[in-house]
């Protein structure tokens, strides 16, 4: 918003207009409306020209035919050139076609937030950043047991890729990204984890997923997408299982692991997104093909009904109780012209029509994370729930999507 080298002032505005205008409108009218108000001097267009004025960041919300916003601009001007220059945006009495009204909230000192933030941080590195001396037997203890862990990490295959102790003995396999993924798995008692090392799927990993039930679980981020993809086209996996977005697995705690893993998601509901995008295909997501019955294929579900009574998770001691998973929601709201407002725990905020979607949406706060809807979802309603903060939508169709965000995953109702 501003360059942190030459900014001495930063001016708050608000604003308000009878009627819908979007940002352009509103930089014409500060633009229009103050030309030739102060003289040469202080020209917008030659002050933003010569680096004295940062450029116009608008900031606004249209809601029942009227609009509001917050507008702010950075300046390196003295403080009486920056006062003046301040009022002179009060002058602004329409925007756009539209009746408006500008005040200026505050000038803030760019200089003295630093200074707070200096104050802050020191009294933090104070507190917290200096070595302690003393020693806790805790620590040493912990760092011995993980010494012991590390040392039961072996090798598979010619591709000698990094593998828990249990994966040959094990019906289920849990596949990372690396090494370090391995070892955070096997810090929790999870001993059946196998990492895919590097971009390229290898052969063993391949081998595996024909004999054994496979769940995915790989990092947040796009790297973890593309790998996804990759697998997907060349191996059989039976699960996918999401780490929280921006987060590596390696860093996850125990309590996010296992939500995680129990929370995993049969790949069919997502194998028709992640190919379609990989074929180019955003004007539209299609209906999920049916799985070809390949000879590996059907000499893997011959063991399914037995392999799949164990659980992903192989520790020493027996599973939490199940709470409900998206899978139970996704088969709760699938024929029942219903739609559901999860949380991050995928507990039900709300449960209304289908077609009460849009109205509710007034409504939805940030602690609603996903949406499950027995219905449609085109584009401007894919956009507003993009706005509300939601991570991801299950939906019975998706039409007219031309952009595909990537802040939110989309899930098909099978």
């Amino acid at each position: 918003m501003y360059s942190s080298d030459t900014t001495k002032y930063l001016i708050h505005i608000h604003l308000e207009a009878e009627g819908v205008v979007e940002k352009p409108d509103v930089v014409g009218a500060i633009f229009g409306q103050t030309e030739g108000l102060l003289g040469e001097d202080l020209d917008l267009r030659d002050l933003q020209r010569t680096g004295r004025l940062g450029r116009i960041d608008v900031q606004v919300t249209s809601k029942k035919g009227e609009t509001q916003g917050e507008i702010f601009i950075a300046s390196s001007l003295d403080r009486a050139e920056t006062a003046v220059l301040a009022a002179s945006f009060e002058t602004i009495d329409r925007v756009g076609p539209c009746l408006a009204r500008v005040r200026v909230e505050s000038i803030e000192d760019i200089r003295v937030s630093k200074r707070k933030l200096v104050v802050s941080r020191a009294k933090e590195l104070l507190l917290d950043a200096f070595e302690e001396g003393t020693i806790d037997s805790n620590v040493l203890i912990d760092e011995v047991r993980e010494t012991i862990r590390m040392e039961k990490i072996s090798t598979l295959g010619e591709d000698r890729i990094p593998a828990g102790p249990e994966v040959n003995n094990s019906d289920a396999i849990i596949i990372v990204e690396g090494r370090a993924d391995v070892l955070n798995l096997l810090r929790f008692g999870i001993k059946n984890a196998v990492a895919v090392e590097g971009t390229k799927v290898p052969k063993t990993i391949v081998d595996l997923c024909v004999k054994k039930t496979a769940t995915a679980f790989f990092d947040g981020d796009r790297g973890g997408d593309l790998i996804l993809r990759e697998l997907m086209q060349i191996a059989e996996i039976d699960y996918v299982a999401y780490a929280p977005r921006g987060k590596s697995v390696e860093d996850l705690g125990r309590k996010e692991i296992v939500k995680a893993l129990r929370n995993k998601i049969p790949v069919e509901y997502i194998r028709e997104e992640l190919l379609g995008e990989e074929n180019g295909e955003n004007q539209a997501i299609s209906p999920v093909s049916p799985v070809i019955e390949t000879p590996s294929r059907m000499r893997k579900e011959g063991k399914t009904t037995k392999k799949r009574e164990n659980p992903d998770i192989r520790t020493g001691s027996d599973p939490s109780p199940a709470h409900r998973t998206l899978t139970d929601h996704l088969s709760d709201v699938s024929g029942s012209e219903s739609a559901r407002f999860l949380s991050r725990d995928y507990d039900i905020l709300r449960e209304v029509k289908a077609t009460e979607v849009e109205r509710v949406l007034d409504e939805v706060n940030g602690d609603v994370k996903g949406l499950i809807l027995d219905g449609e979802v085109n584009q401007k309603l894919l956009d507003t729930l993009l706005s509300k903060g939601i991570e991801y939508v299950a939906a019975r169709e998706f039409r007219g999507i031309i952009k595909r965000p990537m802040a939110v995953k989309l899930l098909k109702i099978a």
